[in-house]
């Protein structure tokens, strides 16, 4: 072969293979790298509108009574009318995107005007005492993040909305193990061997950002409890299964109301959704009336003096519960990752006077189960407490509570949460485009 002919073979090896290549890297690595920083931002917000409602919280106790049912109202009138992809979690809105083959379909559940309006409305219901989480609506917004990044690639980029998922996990509670689970069990049910590199990538850079800018910490702080002897064990067994029995009604009811409820009830929610948020914000008020304030935003300082064997309100876990259910179902935008870990850490205060379990330990299972029952995604939920807590030594224990909780959740809701509302997003946008093709067959 002639110099001339290797060096044209070699410039087109070049354009053709290698630079693709170096592109696609380059675009999951900027994009990991934005979504660490729209996760830190969105954390800003959120903790600095948690703070806000609480000095107002506390200087007038009954001030939720007016504010957070105007507050829900409002967010639920925004949320409809400008950006109706904003609502809930933001997790089925992603998985629901993976289904979808309609880049315009996809537009409506992950884009930039989105991820903006989603902090803004996140922010927004913590600021009116909203029991919800930001882990959720990272999800979606490291997700868009990444899918408008490969709108502007001159290629198609496949894995984009895993790994922004992915990224928004790991960057969210600074777990980049937990982010890779979560997109593997949760997300996909599988892993691509053509993007795994491309997704890991992008979970490293999104969760270097934060290491980078606040330092290495953990969610909950660093426990190094552990359980000796096996007298415990038939314990786990126990809080596993009641765990498993509250999270698998919590998503029964979530995905129940997300369906439409039958009779009368469901036609006034369908007809009247604005008022029945408010009814949902002024049912969270009195629940945080009730505990002292302590089951409004994310309850995330609740949940750390559980685990430090402070006493907290009597009927925490109850009415913590009860308001994520409100907050979940009203229609306005947040998530239930932290939410539930504070639920599970109330399980954990109900037994903490009947089991013999150091109350640390008890805590930590108990935030596991009970989200593994919820998320009915056992490895995602031991792995993300383990890293929310620092603590390897009951990862044996986290594992049998997870495993049990979610087996009892699966008797009692078939389908996990995220999956079950993902799937009524997909079958409402093809009920959509049928409803458009019989209009322009009519019409012609």
């Amino acid at each position: 072969m002639s110099h001339r002919s290797l060096t044209y073979a070699t410039k087109l090896r070049w354009k053709r293979i290698w630079l693709p290549r170096l592109r696609r890297r380059t675009l999951f690595v900027i994009g990991g790298l934005t979504v660490g920083l729209a996760a830190l931002a969105l954390a800003f917000l959120a903790d600095e509108a948690q703070r806000l409602f609480s000095l107002m919280q506390q200087q007038w106790p009954y001030l939720p009574l007016l504010l957070t049912p105007t507050g829900f109202a409002f967010l639920v009138w925004l949320t409809r009318r400008y950006v109706p992809g904003a609502q809930g979690s933001g997790i089925p809105q992603v998985m629901a995107a993976r289904q979808l083959q309609s880049i315009e379909d996809k537009q409506r559940l992950v884009s930039p005007k989105l991820s903006i309006a989603k902090m803004i409305l996140l922010s927004g219901g913590l600021l009116v005492g909203a029991s919800a989480g930001r882990e959720g609506p990272t999800v979606q917004i490291g997700a868009s993040i990444m899918f408008w990044l490969g709108r502007i690639s001159p290629h198609r980029q496949p894995g984009l909305l895993l790994a922004g998922g992915a990224a928004g996990v790991a960057a969210a509670f600074n777990a980049p193990l937990a982010g890779i689970v979560f997109a593997i069990e949760e997300m996909s049910r599988s892993f691509e061997i053509k993007t795994s590199g491309l997704v890991l990538s992008a979970v490293i850079v999104a969760g270097l950002v934060p290491l980078a800018i606040v330092g290495d910490y953990t969610y909950f702080g660093r426990s190094e409890v552990a359980l000796v002897g096996v007298g415990a064990w038939p314990w786990i067994l126990v809080l596993g299964a009641v765990c498993g029995l509250l999270g698998g009604l919590f998503s029964r009811f979530v995905t129940a109301f997300a369906s439409g409820l039958p009779g009368r009830i469901g036609a006034f929610i369908k007809a009247h959704p604005v008022t029945f948020a408010a009814i949902c914000g002024l049912g969270v008020a009195v629940c945080g009336i009730l505990s002292d304030g302590g089951v409004f935003g994310t309850s995330a300082e609740q949940a750390k003096a559980i685990m430090a064997g402070e006493s907290v309100s009597s009927g925490f876990g109850a009415l913590k519960l009860l308001a994520t259910l409100l907050s979940s179902v009203s229609g306005i935008p947040g998530g239930i990752f932290s939410p539930s870990l504070a639920v599970g850490a109330g399980v954990a205060d109900m037994f903490s006077a009947l089991v013999p379990i150091p109350i640390a330990a008890l805590t930590i299972i108990c935030m596991g189960s009970y989200l593994a029952a919820v998320l009915q995604a056992p490895i995602t939920a031991f792995v993300i407490v383990t890293e929310m807590t620092g603590n390897h030594s009951l990862i044996f224990p986290l594992m049998v509570g997870s495993v049990v909780a979610t087996s009892i959740s699966r008797l009692v809701c078939k389908e996990g949460i995220y999956h079950a509302l993902a799937r009524q997003l997909v079958e409402n946008t093809s009920k959509a485009e049928n409803r458009g093709v019989r209009k322009t067959s009519n019409r012609s």
